[in-house]
């Protein structure tokens, strides 16, 4: 197995680079993919930078140039059900883009010429993730763990009205970012292993911008760190 690991910003992967033996830097496309050990795991960290465009073209630089096997996209989101609260943690069992409408030709969600609304994540994965989660979050004594639908799109959301139509179109999703549906949708068509990770930043509402850059900065780090870590050492 080789192993990427994706995330949006240098926050959200802070320390894992550090963490890595025998690191080596590669730079390609505009972005530096470290390679190297991480608890024994060959494996190879990469910031996507936002937004869906730059999430798959970094999935798809891990799989056709770095050779990884498996991919953990790890990062932040807003909550999108009353439920899942900030600090709580996210484990994708399905991702669908929420800003998808190619109709008439296709359903609303639908990735046209895939059949699919609702990307699946690998079950493996998720769930050897869930369970790296759920050792984390026991050591912090705060935080729950959820599993379920998380959206993606190119947008950045605060809008309560944008929200509460969304969810109505979507009842059961759980969280809501701005990658991991691309990811998964690279890695359905490269038959690609892969599992998608959120920590709750925020509820998705006009103070999602600075609940997210608080969280981010002084939080987000911690968790991705150690829930990678335990996932790399199960």
């Amino acid at each position: 197995m080789r192993l990427g690991v994706i995330s949006a910003l240098a926050e959200e992967q802070h320390g894992l680079i550090e963490a890595m033996r025998s690191p080596q830097r590669h730079l390609h496309g505009m972005r530096e993919y470290t390679a190297g050990k991480l608890w024994e795991i060959d494996s190879v960290c990469v910031l996507s930078r936002i937004g869906k465009v730059a999430a798959a073209m970094t999935a798809t630089t891990l799989v056709e140039k770095f050779g990884v096997t498996h991919i953990i996209f790890t990062g932040v989101a807003g909550s999108t059900d009353p439920g899942v609260h900030v600090g709580d943690i996210v484990v994708a069992e399905s991702l669908v883009q929420h800003d998808m409408d190619a109709r008439p030709l296709f359903p609303q969600f639908e990735v046209p010429l895939t059949g699919l609304s609702r990307l699946p994540t690998d079950r493996q994965v998720s769930q050897k993730l869930a369970g790296a989660a759920r050792r984390f979050l026991e050591t912090e004594e705060k935080g729950k763990l959820h599993r379920g639908l998380i959206g993606s799109g190119d947008q950045f959301m605060s809008d309560p009205a944008r929200l509460k139509a969304l969810k109505a179109l979507l009842p059961d999703l759980l969280a809501v970012e701005m990658e991991g549906a691309a990811v998964a949708q690279v890695c359905f068509e490269l038959g690609v292993p892969f599992g998608v990770i959120r920590t709750i930043s925020d509820n998705a509402n006009e103070d999602a911008a600075v609940d997210f850059m608080h969280f981010v900065k002084h939080v987000a780090s911690r968790y991705a760190f150690n829930v990678i870590k335990n996932y790399c050492q199960a």
